[in-house]
């Protein structure tokens, strides 16, 4: 299979730090609570001394959202939706174990991290590109949504969309459950630093899956000279 960002993203977007993770060999009974518990905490400490608006990763994103015509505090990137949960709650709601994780190091990291069953993922290929019109998206509540033209989503080859507004929020159609084997993980960062920050951020999920699963894993850095990532066999 293969994953990459269309052209025009990269055109349109050059500060764009993407890094992705294929996985095979995860399951639901593992616990990564305590490991979680460790990132979140991160998170929270940073959340001391500001709130995630004032955060460079986010308000890159924010700046993304408005270049997009994306009102950016009505709709925002994933990283900051969780870090607003976890100012104001104090902790993380609980999904997946994968999930969960990629969820924490989302807040300690503040970038988006996506994480989706790919075995609910129609190949040949999986891209970000502006939107068509056309593609079917389905909520977590399973309504069926279609992406406004030129919305950046994860569109597959069966042109189904993945996403709504890129980092905002997953489809339920391709969300990560108790079934869940084979999975693509992305994180995304518009930052200043995101180039440092997003290799290191996938460097510790490979760590981590294959501390808690032993799992096969295959990771890239794409870039704008080499964005596709083909993986899988």
């Amino acid at each position: 299979m293969r994953f990459r960002h269309a052209d025009t993203i990269w055109a349109t977007f050059p500060g764009l730090a993407c890094g992705a993770l294929y996985a095979t060999g995860v399951d639901a009974r593992t616990d990564t609570g305590p490991r979680a518990a460790q990132y979140t905490a991160r998170a929270l400490a940073r959340l001391t001394g500001a709130t995630e608006g004032e955060f460079p990763e986010v308000l890159a994103w924010r700046r993304t959202f408005s270049r997009m015509g994306v009102l950016p505090t009505q709709y925002r990137c994933a990283s900051e939706s969780l870090l607003r949960r976890l100012r104001k709650e104090g902790t993380l709601p609980r999904v997946h174990p994968l999930v969960d994780l990629c969820n924490a190091l989302s807040v300690a990291y503040a970038v988006p991290v996506a994480v989706l069953d790919l075995d609910r993922v129609a190949g040949p290929l999986l891209e970000v590109r502006p939107a068509d019109g056309d593609e079917t998206y389905t909520a977590f509540g399973g309504g069926v949504e279609h992406p406004a033209p030129g919305e950046v989503t994860f569109v597959d080859s069966s042109g189904r969309a993945h996403a709504r507004r890129w980092t905002h929020r997953q489809s339920g159609h391709s969300a990560v459950g108790e079934h869940t084997r084979r999975v693509l993980v992305v994180a995304e960062a518009m930052h200043d630093g995101g180039a440092e920050t997003v290799p290191e951020l996938l460097k510790t999920v490979e760590a981590e899956v294959a501390a808690h699963w032993g799992a096969v894993t295959e990771t890239a850095v794409p870039t704008a000279a080499a964005p596709d990532f083909v993986f899988g066999g």
